[in-house]
């Protein structure tokens, strides 16, 4: 698996080569730094580690300072780690820089965010709950209401897993099989095809 770090940009659409108008995501993805290289023999299994996004010294720590100088960069904002990479990655030394050039238009990519917080909400916008349904019958503002939730005196307890109101969004998803519609080189960006989770600015992480 190899990927890159970056940042959602926006929405907009594109035509493409019939003519349909497709919608797209923007990402800013890269330009990446290999921080660590780490291999069987020493941690136990193969993996690389990047960073993204310039960081003032300043407004490090000492250890995050320290830890980027070796591989000759300055500090950064954002460090994934990426298990069993391929054969381009698996070669590389601290300091590689790593762009989109690595990604091809057409290819599939998924893409790792964290989706848009949404406060508390009830089982309706939470589930998809189609709600009590039938206003009369003795039913007053109970429109959005869960119904029951099964258990009684025995086992005079609530199931773990009943669908219920609660935190909504704001958690960590995987959009799989986004594909690449078209790559700008010069500005490091990825357009993708439909929608990937998280708000504009909001960090992601492109996997192939």
């Amino acid at each position: 698996m190899e990927g890159l770090i970056g940042k959602k940009l926006g929405m907009t659409s594109i035509f493409d080569a019939q003519g349909r108008k497709v919608a797209c995501t923007v990402i800013e993805a890269g330009p990446c730094v290999i921080t660590q290289v780490k291999t069987e023999e020493k941690d136990g299994y193969s993996a690389i580690q990047m960073a993204w996004g310039d960081k003032k010294e300043k407004h490090s720590t000492a250890a995050n300072n320290g830890h980027c100088a070796k591989a000759g960069t300055v500090a950064k904002k954002e460090f994934v780690e990426f298990r069993n990479p391929g054969e381009a990655e698996a070669s590389a030394k601290l300091g590689d820089v790593f762009d989109v050039n690595i990604f091809e238009e057409g290819q599939f990519v998924d893409v790792v965010g964290t989706s848009k917080g949404k406060g508390f909400q009830g089982v309706v916008k939470r589930h998809g709950f189609a709600g009590v349904g039938e206003a009369t019958h003795g039913q007053h503002n109970r429109l959005r209401a869960p119904g029951s939730i099964g258990a009684c005196s025995f086992p005079a307890r609530v199931f773990k897993g009943i669908r219920m109101a609660g935190q909504t969004g704001n958690k960590r998803v995987k959009a799989v099989n986004m594909q690449v519609l078209r790559i700008i080189p010069e500005q490091n960006i990825l357009l993708i095809k439909g929608s990937v989770p998280g708000h504009n600015g909001a960090t992601v992480i492109v996997e192939r």
